[in-house]
């Protein structure tokens, strides 16, 4: 029996998998469904698509810059499992907010002065949601976990994420916006459900009192986390492919409405293989390592990520120009560039998901496991800051013209200073020569 068999079928690990994957999913058919509806139903503008796509990636992004610290000290010094549940109830809230927005613009009620409102307020409640889950779903893992299950368990909450993405996608992208929003407020009650059965995670260090103060507190806990050089490195490293992977989802719809000539089904089906991908190389990259956490291949991997991007880039500016008409699924799945296309987006993702899941595996089993979550906690805020700069940068240049197929490039030259920050740290953990 694998590690990972063996753990999806213990309480210790499962509970928490499927509430997580059930997150990831409320949390990608609810923003998907948002973003698809109004692409193609409310705008009808290349840079009014872009910065809409923007705007709601800053949102949901936001609350990691703000909320990360407090998140962290909460997850080290209560009870994880407790957290868990008191998040999951908020969820069920938040989604019927997100839910009535989804149901005004279904019925074409006051469309841009309510519903549209409601939805973005909504997928910031769940960037909030997210922050506070976030520390807590890797920090509970080296406490629930053999050490030699550490790896494993990572690249299987990494997976599941993905293939929960890949799964609120595919729905965001095919079912009545009606059906979106009763499928949010049930899978919010079912993570709910689902949490119940989290094991208790009771903290490590003696509890001590919470530091509300915003950016005091981010402040003090990024500088205290990364004053070890190894942190520092894996923790940028991250922060950069994060980057580079808000600079592509915000492309992805208006890419393939505006420059393929493309549905939002064919926009979903991107995400579906972006997704798809990660999860192959999260998984992937756990028997390639054999549960040893090291980041020895994750410079190869994301100069192999660069050399895909570039690969689609090209695809792109190859593709014929469009007639004005939307094509489905099967009409592009029959243009002869699209195989290539579909073939380097897989290729992305491969390999960004080998990059970055030993460096999260790194950053919770190099740290102690009282500090787990505030080094979670630290990463996701610098993390976030780098996404909230892709989202700036990716709208900046969309409104000074910059083409939306160019911005690639951008992701790509990206992608070369996350492979010299994971070569720094493969030197200074010695795994060049292990």
């Amino acid at each position: 029996m694998t590690t990972s068999t063996h753990l999806v079928r213990r309480r210790r690990f499962l509970p928490l998998f499927v509430t997580q994957l059930l997150g990831a999913f409320n949390d990608n058919l609810f923003k998907n469904a948002l973003v698809f509806f109004v692409v193609y139903s409310v705008y009808d503008s290349d840079t009014a698509e872009a910065n809409f796509s923007a705007l709601s990636s800053f949102l949901f992004i936001l609350p990691f810059f703000l909320f990360s610290a407090l998140a962290g000290q909460l997850a080290d010094m209560r009870d994880k499992a407790r957290l868990i549940r008191f998040i999951k109830m908020a969820e069920i809230g938040i989604m019927s907010v997100g839910a009535a927005g989804l149901l005004l613009a279904w019925k074409g009620v006051a469309v841009q002065g309510l519903a549209v409102p409601l939805m973005l307020v909504a997928l910031f409640g769940m960037g909030v949601h997210s922050t506070f889950f976030g520390p807590i779903k890797y920090a509970i893992l080296p406490q629930h976990l053999h050490e030699n299950e550490v790896l494993a368990g990572t690249g299987l909450v990494e997976a599941g994420t993905y293939i929960a993405i890949l799964a609120g996608t595919i729905l965001a992208g095919w079912i009545p916006v009606e059906w979106a929003a009763g499928g949010v407020v049930v899978t919010a009650l079912i993570g709910y459900a689902s949490s119940l059965s989290v094991p208790p995670a009771p903290p490590l260090v003696t509890p001590e009192p919470l530091d509300f103060h915003i950016f005091r507190s981010s402040a003090t806990l990024v500088r205290n986390t990364m004053e070890d050089r190894r942190v520092f490195l894996a923790i940028m490293a991250i922060s950069f492919f994060w980057s580079i992977g808000a600079i592509l989802f915000i492309e992805f719809p208006p890419l393939a409405k505006n420059v393929l000539g493309a549905s939002k089904e064919v926009a979903s089906l991107f995400l579906v293989i972006f997704s798809i991908g990660v999860a192959i190389g999260s998984v992937s990259i756990n028997a390639l390592l054999k549960g040893r956490v090291s980041a020895r291949y994750s410079p190869f991997a994301v100069l192999v990520m660069a050399c895909f991007v570039v690969a689609f880039e090209q695809t792109c500016v190859m593709w014929p120009s469009s007639d004005g008409t939307l094509m489905d699924v099967p009409n592009f799945l029959v243009q002869p560039l699209a195989p290539v296309l579909l073939g380097t987006l897989g290729g992305i993702a491969i390999s960004g998901g080998m990059f970055v899941v030993p460096l999260y595996a790194f950053l919770t089993t190099f740290v102690h496991k009282s500090q787990a979550a505030r080094t979670i906690a630290a990463n996701n805020i610098v993390n976030s800051g780098a996404m909230v700069a892709g989202a700036i940068l990716a709208a900046g240049l969309s409104a000074l013209g910059v083409l939306v197929i160019q911005q690639l490039l951008l992701a790509a030259a990206l992608c070369l200073v996350s492979a010299w920050l994971a070569l720094r740290l493969c030197r200074a953990e010695g795994c060049a020569s292990a």
